[in-house]
């Protein structure tokens, strides 16, 4: 098996040195997202992807208290929509019940967890732009009003 020659040229690798210097730095949508929401001081964002389900929880647990008490109205969190779990039915991976664990398993936990539920309004499905069915918002109570 003979060595597959190049057929680019010197030319051809300026050219693509030349574009790879001006291209400047594309535009991070997550940075843009979480920044522009950090200026306005309204939500918090949290990316559970990688997590089990106690470190999930125990993050999410955390976050909700440390907004409520700097008085935060919302939280986004983002569970992803669980599409490419490991954990799967042998015979059939589209019947896992591992599949969308924290998507389903975080709000459970928040809605059955007496001391967060207190500080928690609502929770409800993120719209599309944040990330539709692989995340969802926490709407939290005023701190005034726990008192």
């Amino acid at each position: 098996m003979s060595k597959k020659k190049s057929y680019y040229t010197l030319k051809d690798k300026k050219d693509w040195i030349s574009f790879i210097k001006n291209m400047g730095n594309p535009k991070d949508k997550d940075s843009e997202i979480y920044n522009n929401n950090k200026k306005n001081g309204k939500t918090k964002i949290i990316d559970l992807h990688g997590f089990s389900l106690d470190e999930a929880n125990k993050k999410v647990r955390d976050l909700v208290n440390f907004s409520f008490e700097n008085n935060y109205k919302k939280i986004l969190v983002i569970t992803g929509k669980g599409l490419r779990s490991k954990k799967k039915i042998e015979k059939n991976p589209y019947l896992s019940n591992e599949m969308s664990l924290l998507r389903n398993s975080v709000p459970n936990f928040l809605k059955n967890n007496k001391e967060l539920s207190n500080k928690i309004y609502k929770i409800s499905e993120a719209e599309f732009k944040d990330g539709g069915k692989g995340a969802f918002y926490i709407f939290l109570k005023n701190l005034k009003d726990k008192l």
